[in-house]
Formats: structure tokens, C-alpha cells, sequence
């Protein structure tokens, strides 16, 4: 299906954006975040054979921390589901749920005794991908990033956005090329190791790169 989507098909993307919308109507947005933190926590993945919560990228955590430490702020940019990222963020990447941006559904809210209630309703809100991506990071951080990392051809207008023309920027991309520890595929990031190529960005191989891939391994 991301495949299908990196090289102009859309038609499985609807069909699964259709089919979320339509299962989450209704639910509120506390028990969506109840129902995502006990899939990730309590989830395996079924290839990598190991809890979805233990999937966080080690390098990446540690170059999180690292900016962090020097006055950086860091925020999550993904074309997944906000809310389903949202609960678990903070404990693994140390991002605020505030500081995710992604992919959403539409909402909402019901007055009620409690002070109100936030609900999904059967319709999409934004899907955060390709250049849609630099206009919600603007729209919620109000300035370019002057360092950004992506993994696939949707990440493009994002790097590019990142610093601007008359600033420095760096720009990651992180090639998928560990067949023994994770995986080993370019599908969906063709386009970007050319432009990566073309333009001078970081390309960060798995496999060469990085000792360590998950952040629970030796």
C-alpha cells in the first residue's frame, strides 16, 4: 500500500483511511488513547519479533537527547496517525504529545455535565504527507526546521523546507538497508535517495551506520 501511494496510486490508502474513520466514529479521543497505548505496550510486531514499544531506534533517541540537551526543540512529523502516536512519545522519544504532528481524523466536541467530550466523527482530517508536511509544521511551530529526518519519498518536501534558502540545514534520510536486524528494502524511497544524492543530504545507512539499531539491544 505505501508503495502503491509513493508512486502515485492512492486508491488502498483511501480504501484504509476510509475504513479508520469509519471504525473510530464515535470514540472518544481518551479512549482511543487508552486503546493505542495498550496496543503499542502490550502489541508485537510480527517480523521483528518484539514488542511495538520496544521498536524505537536507538541512534535516533540518542540524537533526539542530544539536541534536546543543546536547546533544541524536537518534534515528530509522521505521516501516522497523531493520536496514536501521541501516548507513547514522550516515554520513548521524550516529545510531548504537543510536539506531534501527523496524520488525523476529523473531530467533535460534545457538551456534557464533565466539562465536554472530544469525539472522532466518519470523516479524514489531514493526511500529513509529501507536501502537505512543511504546511503543518509551519502552521504549528511557526518557523522552518533547521534539521530534519525522513525515511521515504514523502519526506522530500520537508527536508527541502528544512532551513530555507539562505540558512544552513542538515537533512537526514535514513536508508532501510539491514536485511539481519531489521530491514532490507528501498521501496517507497527511491525517488529520495536520488534527490538525497542529487542535493548533498545525509544518508544514513543501517546497516554501515549504526552499531546498534533498537535501543533495548546490547
Amino acid at each position: 500500500m505505501v508503495t502503491k501511494h509513493y508512486h502515485g496510486d492512492d486508491a488502498d490508502v483511501k480504501v484504509l483511511m476510509g475504513g479508520m474513520v469509519q471504525a473510530f466514529a464515535g470514540t472518544s479521543v481518551d479512549d482511543y488513547a487508552v486503546a493505542a497505548d495498550g496496543f503499542i505496550r502490550g502489541g508485537k510486531h510480527p517480523t521483528l519479533d518484539r514488542a511495538f514499544h520496544a521498536c524505537g531506534y536507538l541512534p535516533m533517541i540518542e540524537l533526539l537527547h542530544y539536541l534536546e540537551e543543546n536547546g533544541f526543540s524536537n518534534y515528530i512529523a509522521s505521516g501516522g496517525d497523531r493520536d496514536f502516536m501521541r501516548p507513547i512519545t514522550e516515554d520513548i522519544y521524550n516529545i510531548p504529545s504537543e510536539r506531534v504532528i501527523g496524520s488525523s481524523n476529523a473531530l467533535r466536541y460534545l457538551e456534557d455535565e464533565h466539562g465536554g467530550t472530544i469525539t472522532y466523527i466518519a470523516e479524514p482530517d489531514v493526511f500529513d504527507d509529501g507536501p502537505v508536511k512543511p504546511i503543518r509544521i509551519w502552521s504549528r511551530i511557526g518557523r522552518r526546521p533547521i534539521l530534519a529526518g525522513g525515511n521515504s519519498n514523502g519526506d522530500i518536501p520537508m527536508l527541502r523546507y528544512a532551513g530555507g534558502k539562505h540558512r544552513p540545514a542538515l537533512r537526514l534520510l535514513v536508508f532501510h538497508d539491514d536485511a539481519d536486524r531489521e530491514f532490507d528494502y528501498t521501496a517507497g524511497a527511491e525517488k529520495s535517495l536520488e534527490v538525497a544524492a542529487a542535493e548533498g543530504w545525509t544518508v544514513v545507512s543501517i546497516r554501515n551506520d549504526w552499531r546498534t539499531v533498537f535501543a533495548d539491544q546490547p
